[in-house]
């Protein structure tokens, strides 16, 4: 009988989940780049065991505060956090036995604030539409629960440089390494600002002529502070993109290292994360659609010799309920699709029953329906037949000069029928007909079912 022994000094493990961190692979992007110049590489930061880029410097800013005293023993940590920091900070308080208190604002998807409560985490969500310095921001949510709350810790990834120390020391030396020192431009969405100043620091120490180019988004203020020194408060204002972009100027973000920012749409953004899962077989967060997109936006810089690398933030589960999801996406008109029919705009709505109303019930009756069923518009019937029509400014006219019509027969104040058309009609036919007086057609679909097409689902289906 053989038998074997097995040293454990030879076997491949790691002593917790933390020693898993980095060493993320740099994966090549094909299709979508195709019409790029260069080499397209991808830093993939998925392969962390929080998923994200943020492990690295949530682990790092929490060994900082112990070393400095600033975290003791049993504490509490208290974070203002997009999500993945927040995870970051969940393996870091599991494994050296702290209370993590996660504050996100409501932009956030559900994943996230999902996957921080599976881990631990007491999740306290704040409104997204209000200034820094109002006290239900999650920036001051943050600060006062940690002045109420005794032996806790505030982490302030903003302007804890322990962030941008740890992508100096992790993230930038990673990328070096793996691209033989052949890099010439490092791309990234910018939010706290560590990744992109600390792997810039790094990377430029190496190579000043190499580009660092961070990705923006509409609605914050970096792009126009880099570029004339102005804090524009006209600027800001919300956005949907999650994960960078800022309404203030964090202390991690290093102007001196970045060359440039670019700035890319909310739809552009969602619209490259879904192309990257289907055309490139990586599943990741919103900002790497922003990086993406941003990358294409400036692909006239490029050369055939340069080394372009792109970090990818986060994973894609954390947008399934929002990126990911078409009634989401079609809801913010980031779908192109194409309608060419009544049929085809009408197939959103084509569960659901038409709401008519007979010609001789109440004005009353009118006003409870379109509240109901929040509509504006509802056609008038007879016998089975179209004989009218009712819009929601009509009846607000009539009861405004007159509130005693509203016991007033409908027949009595109903504007002409709705025009109806087949379900084929070519869709630039019936905008012809929806004008200022008529709000809405009749749409006859193959099996005889009507529906009703308004003014507002021609302009859904345009967006």
């Amino acid at each position: 009988m053989l038998i074997l022994f097995i040293r454990k000094q030879d076997m491949k493990v790691y002593n917790n989940i933390l020693e898993t961190i980095g060493n993320t692979p740099l994966v090549k992007l094909n299709k979508l780049t195709a019409a790029c110049k260069g080499t397209i590489l991808a830093k993939v930061e998925t392969t962390n065991p929080g998923n994200s880029v943020k492990d690295r410097m949530a682990v790092k800013m929490i060994e900082d505060a112990e070393k400095s005293g600033l975290l003791k023993p049993g504490g509490t940590i208290i974070e203002g956090t997009s999500g993945n920091t927040g995870m970051g900070l969940a393996l870091g308080a599991i494994i050296k036995g702290y209370k993590l208190i996660c504050v996100l604002n409501d932009k956030q998807s559900k994943e996230k604030m999902d996957i921080l409560r599976a881990v631990g985490a007491e999740v306290v969500v704040c409104p997204t539409a209000v200034d820094p310095s109002d006290p239900r921001s999650y920036y001051s949510v943050s600060k006062r629960l940690a002045s109420e709350i005794p032996n806790s810790w505030y982490v302030n990834q903003y302007d804890n440089l322990s962030n941008r120390t740890a992508h100096y020391e992790q993230t930038g030396p990673e990328i070096w390494e793996q691209t033989e020192g052949k890099v010439t431009h490092f791309i990234v969405g910018v939010g706290t600002g560590g990744t992109i100043s600390g792997v810039g620091k790094y990377l430029k120490e190496q190579n000043p002529n190499i580009k660092i180019w961070g990705i923006d988004t509409y609605g914050s203020v970096f792009k126009k502070y880099k570029e004339t020194g102005i804090f524009d408060e006209n600027e800001i204002y919300p956005y949907i993109t999650e994960g960078i972009g800022e309404d203030i100027l964090p202390a991690n973000v290093d102007f001196d290292v970045i060359d440039h920012f670019e700035k890319v749409t909310d739809k552009d953004a969602a619209v490259y994360t879904r192309r990257l899962a289907r055309e490139e077989g990586i599943f990741v967060g919103n900002s790497a659609g922003a990086a993406v997109s941003g990358l294409l936006q400036m692909k006239d810089q490029l050369k055939e010799d340069d080394v372009v690398v792109i970090l990818f933030h986060d994973h894609g589960s954390r947008y399934v309920g929002k990126i990911f999801n078409d009634d989401w996406m079609r809801e913010r008109g980031f779908l192109d699709e194409e309608f060419k029919t009544a049929a085809d705009v009408i197939a959103r709505h084509a569960d659901q029953p038409l709401v008519t109303l007979y010609s001789e019930e109440l004005i009353s009756h009118a006003i409870v329906k379109m509240r109901k069923f929040n509509i504006s518009q509802i056609p008038v019937t007879r016998d089975g037949q179209f004989v009218g029509s009712l819009n929601d400014n009509q009846v607000y006219q009539l009861l405004m000069d007159n509130p005693q019509l509203k016991d007033t027969p409908i027949s009595k104040v109903m504007q002409a029928p709705f025009p109806e058309v087949k379900a084929n009609t070519k869709l630039e036919d019936v905008a012809k007909l929806i004008n200022e007086q008529v709000p809405a057609v009749i749409v006859e679909g193959e099996n005889g079912q009507k529906q009703i097409l308004t003014r507002q689902d021609i302009i859904a289906s345009l967006a």
